[in-house]
């Protein structure tokens, strides 16, 4: 027996062996986090991968390769192998295949995009919740703080077995990182990349993020913070010289199953306690009186009260609320640049501690008839220090505080809700908005592409379903080509008219004015020209209040003067069975020198806007000009045409 023991000591190693060997590849199978990378072994920085995993034909089944649709799995992997926290890490995937990504796990898009979103053209994903990646030093190589994993699911078009969809590249975007190409296998591509050596030292140690530059900011602050609640202040702050919002509505989606409970200088849209009732909230708080809450919505709509709110001691009486949403520029009013509302949040389980933390995701805001704007994720920024409420010279710190940075964007299948016309003392007739220019719907009655006919100056008062007969008559008298079907109107709320009024050696003028085609009235309206060769000459406007930017591309910024800062919405006529509506106006002439300026030719284009706003949202411009010989030219050829009759001239 006793020397059987050797024998029997090595097979009970052997077993041993073999059975710590499986159960760690049952835990990296049941936990793949807990397993990083090989490819990553060898990096020090920042180790990104995309691995593609699988796919299956969806329907419909197609015959033609390029049309069928395919449901794709994947994993992208973001490891911090450094020696500096990556703080709100973010990654781009180029992707290429028409992908519409359906859901992808510890990640949002950037954007703030619902699924499913196309993403054919490549997309942004963040961390969520885990916003920042630990080092493994600090961690003890805790691979659950340091890496993330993110499980992709979605359709993509066109490419068959045995083929992989992959896509284009990978990269990371945080600020000071430096990355190569990726190196791409079969299914899989990686990279890692390095702190970029230019990068100061001082931006790698912060506590935070530093506070973003945008358009639009808003700061996010926990200002107590309990068990199962906290309050939050939200205050949004514009920083763009033209820009603006009417009548906001702002909202965010939750998720981690929050809900509001109160609300101070704003409400939302609907008071549904529904999802709460039936939801997990209702698990936590069984003594809790829903019929109170203010909204139990994952994704609320909040305004801002009226006026009349404002002293109210119990859902108003905050500074900078209440006034039906409006967010002026601070060249127009300072203090009317900032909204805040107040609102205490309930949490449910897991997060029923004071430290457990999260602000939103997929912030939006929107106006009435302002610009539009695309906002970014929340990034964890300093805290934000307000007032001590004691009067004392003392400032309190928030408990916790994110910015959300929104930025004004032109979405390609946005439609412009203004246009502009153009008109001249040297030209006999208006060249009015463009066909379509604010969109045209499903119509099948007008041609959506045919020109805009030319107007005589009367018709510009009048409504462009009334204005038929006239345009007509007008382009016979003309010889203007007459399309079948007519041209489609331009569907515009707001326009405005620019005409050129005199014009002389060391000056011109110029007369603007405001139709409001829309019922509603609007109040301390503001109108933006840009002039990029003439604007640095303009000395005053009449009716209105005028200022020069000259830091924003000799941009005129007016106002209504007191008395004159409403355009009133659109109004019956004497005879409302017979006459036409007629459009709000507001109407003033501005005077111009040429005193130093060089080669400015007003009836060549230069008198003419670049750029034209009305309350934040740019109007679409005509595409030609009025001449001074009764003909349009394209607005980009005027130049060109100059140019050559000048060099025929001088070579004669």
């Amino acid at each position: 027996m006793i020397s059987n023991m050797p024998l029997l000591f090595s097979v009970l190693f052997c077993a041993f062996t073999i059975y710590v060997s499986k159960a760690q590849d049952f835990a990296s199978q049941d936990n793949p986090s807990a397993v990083p990378p090989p490819e990553a072994e060898n990096c020090n920085g920042i180790f990104l991968s995309y691995t593609f995993v699988s796919r299956t034909k969806e329907y419909p089944h197609l015959k033609n390769a390029t049309a069928q649709p395919w449901a794709f799995k994947s994993t992208a992997t973001i490891l911090n192998a450094g020696m500096n926290v990556l703080k709100n890490w973010k990654m781009f995937v180029g992707f290429q295949n028409q992908e519409i990504l359906v859901s992808a796990s510890n990640a949002v898009l950037v954007g703030g995009d619902e699924f499913p979103a196309p993403v054919g053209n490549g997309t942004y994903l963040a961390g969520y919740p885990q916003t920042d990646l630990e080092t493994s030093i600090d961690t003890a190589g805790d691979l659950t703080k340091i890496q993330a994993q993110i499980e992709l699911s979605g359709t993509q078009f066109g490419i068959r077995p045995p083929g992989y969809p992959m896509p284009k590249t990978i990269k990371l975007v945080n600020h000071g990182f430096r990355c190569p190409a990726p190196i791409q296998r079969a299914r899989t591509m990686h990279m890692c990349c390095a702190i970029d050596p230019k990068l100061e030292a001082k931006n790698l140690t912060t506590k935070y993020f530093p506070r973003q530059k945008g358009d639009l900011s808003i700061s996010y602050d926990v200002i107590q913070a309990y068990q199962t609640n906290y309050l939050a202040q939200v205050t949004i702050e514009n920083n763009n010289p033209l820009g603006r919002l009417d009548n906001w509505n702002l909202t965010w989606e939750w998720m981690r199953g929050e809900f509001i409970f109160t609300m101070r200088g704003a409400y939302t849209r609907k008071k549904d306690a529904t999802d709460c009732i039936y939801g997990a909230a209702a698990q936590y708080y069984n003594d809790l009186d829903f019929s109170k809450v203010m909204s139990c919505e994952k994704s609320p709509i909040i305004g801002d009260l009226p006026p009349d709110r404002k002293t109210d001691q119990e859902i108003g009486n905050l500074p900078h609320c209440c006034r039906n949403g409006s967010l002026f520029p601070t060249i127009m009013n300072a203090s009317n640049a900032i909204s805040v509302f107040q609102m205490q949040v309930y949490k449910i389980s897991p997060d029923l501690n004071r430290t457990a933390l999260y602000p939103p995701q997929k912030w939006r805001i929107l106006g009435e008839l302002n610009p539009h704007y695309k906002c970014g994720r929340p990034l964890r920024v300093d805290d934000t220090e307000f007032p001590d409420p004691s009067g004392l010279q003392a400032v309190s710190t928030a408990v916790a505080s994110w910015q959300i940075v929104c930025d004004i964007t032109k979405p390609k299948n946005r439609e412009s809700q203004c246009c502009a016309s153009y008109s001249a003392y040297y030209y006999d007739s208006i060249i009015p908005c463009n066909t379509c220019a604010c969109g045209c719907g499903s119509s099948e009655k007008c041609s959506k592409n045919a020109p805009a006919l030319l107007l005589p100056p009367e018709a510009l008062l009048v409504p462009f379903l009334n204005r038929t007969e006239k345009a007509v008559h007008w382009a016979r008298l003309k010889k203007q080509h007459i399309p079948t079907p007519l041209p489609c109107g331009d569907n515009c709320g707001v326009s405005v008219n620019w005409h050129i009024a005199t014009n002389y050696r060391t000056g011109w003028t110029a007369r603007i004015t405001l139709f409001n085609w829309k019922e509603i009235t609007f109040k301390d309206w503001f109108v933006a020209v840009e002039l990029k060769k003439a604007g640095s000459g303009f000395q005053n406007a009449y009716s209105f209040n005028g200022t020069l930017l000259e830091e924003v591309n000799n941009t005129i910024f007016m106002t209504g003067k007191p008395g004159l800062d409403y355009l009133m919405g659109e109004t019956n006529g004497t005879h409302p069975e017979t006459d036409p509506k007629i459009p709000g106006k507001q109407q003033s002439v501005i005077s111009f020198t040429k005193k130093h300026l060089r080669g400015i030719d007003i009836v060549k284009g230069d008198g003419f806007p670049s750029r034209l706003l009305f309350n934040g949202e740019e109007c679409t411009l005509p595409t030609n000009l009025p001449t001074a010989d009764g003909r349009q030219y394209p607005a980009d050829l005027v130049l060109i045409i100059w140019l050559t009759v000048m060099c025929i001239l001088l070579t004669k």
